[in-house]
């Protein structure tokens, strides 16, 4: 019996949604299966927790007395965008403090004006008739300037990769510290909880989807950036980064426990987020699919240690991974997660406590996402 969005939200409404989380939604359906399911359930909430490095936030600071356009922008030391109008700026999440090296970057300013921290402004422009002011020094909250919202161009990977390295050396980047001769490996991924693991397809995720974004209420703006839908699929699900979601968000909504600003060892900043987007069961099918466990879903090991040409060597479930070792040629090499499981399961729990309790609806999107990317590569030379 198919659904609508409308009898789902009169539901939520009437007290009356049957919410699961997209682990508990798995014993369900290999019980009833998905027809049966399907009738049970309303929606299924999902969730991660985890660096997403592609993110950042917008911010207007307000115009001083005499103003000032603002063209080189410091926050606790941290440059922000200097290149929109007077008193905006985009701060990455990546962007580092000057000078570097001491563990802090736009991560960290994003968390601490989130935390309700002041932060240190430093601006300084080049002075015209209708801006006659150079320079600005202040502290401001996340209460003394108006917008404010996070704005991530690529956030909730749809899988990833397993790293490993064949190397003498140890090596430091995004995916951890990968020590030599394969004595490590590392994966980041909520699994069976993954977002766009459950929607595999993006049938109900687009733009407009309303979503959990760091603890307020956020939605889906637009494909992510390197979005793919060409990676191969095992049991319906791609075995590596494929699609990739634009997400955006009110930070003054937002709550520390799931924005972190991240130190990641020698290779640098990166901000770890708590996502969760509900799934409307309108069909057994979307049941079908959000019932997907880690023993079914698969990610592919590679070598950081080559600069390029990285081919798989192994794939892996995420059952293997969790269980803290995995077999390669007959070495057993230790596993971690980059992500957090138990930051994942808050996040799909808290969402599906604010759906039972109507205080939040589902939003039909107002425009499907691409069928069909493919990733480009950077081609150098001249014209």
């Amino acid at each position: 019996m198919a659904k609508t969005y409308e009898e789902i939200n009169s539901r939520i409404r009437a007290g009356e949604a049957v919410v699961m989380t997209a682990e508990e939604v798995v014993d369900l359906v290999r019980k009833k299966g998905a027809e049966k399911a399907a009738e049970e359930v309303d929606v299924v909430t999902t969730g991660t927790f985890g660096a997403m490095c592609s993110s950042g936030a917008f911010l207007n600071l307000g115009h001083a007395d005499p103003p000032i356009r603002m063209t080189d922008i410091r926050l606790n030391g941290v440059e922000a965008y200097g290149g929109l109008a007077a008193v905006d700026t985009y701060i990455g999440a990546t962007s580092l403090i000057d000078p570097p090296g001491t563990g802090y970057g736009g991560a960290h300013v994003i968390e601490d004006l989130i935390a309700g921290k002041k932060v240190h402004l430093v601006a300084t422009g080049p002075g015209t008739d209708c801006y006659v002011r150079k320079r600005i020094e202040t502290d401001i909250s996340l209460d003394d300037i108006n917008e404010a919202y996070l704005y991530n161009p690529r956030n909730c990977y749809q899988n990833y990769g397993i790293a490993t390295n064949t190397s003498d050396r140890t090596l430091y980047t995004y995916m951890g510290k990968l020590l030599p001769r394969m004595k490590n490996a590392t994966y980041s991924s909520a699994g069976t909880l993954s977002p766009l693991l459950n929607d595999p397809h993006l049938d109900t995720i687009g733009m407009g989807t309303r979503i959990f974004l760091a603890g307020g209420e956020g939605y889906v703006s637009w494909q992510g950036t390197q979005f793919k839908t060409t990676v191969e699929e095992v049991n319906g699900v791609p075995v590596g980064g494929s699609r990739t979601l634009a997400v955006i968000g009110d930070m003054k909504q937002m709550d520390p426990n799931y924005v972190r600003g991240l130190d990641i060892t020698g290779y640098g900043i990166s901000l770890a987020i708590g996502i969760g987007i509900p799934i409307p069961i309108l069909n057994a099918d979307i049941m079908r699919n959000c019932a997907i466990s880690d023993e079914d879903i698969y990610a592919e090991m590679v070598d950081y240690s080559l600069p390029s040409g990285r081919t798989c060597m192994q794939r892996y479930t995420y059952a293997q991974l969790r269980s803290g070792s995995i077999e390669y040629e007959g070495k057993t090499i230790r596993t971690s997660s980059m992500s957090s499981l138990a930051g994942a399961r808050k996040v799909a729990r808290t969402l599906k406590d604010w759906i039972e309790h109507g205080e939040f609806l589902l939003n039909e999107p107002c425009l499907s996402l691409p069928k069909e990317g493919k990733l480009k590569g950077l081609r150098e030379g001249g014209h």
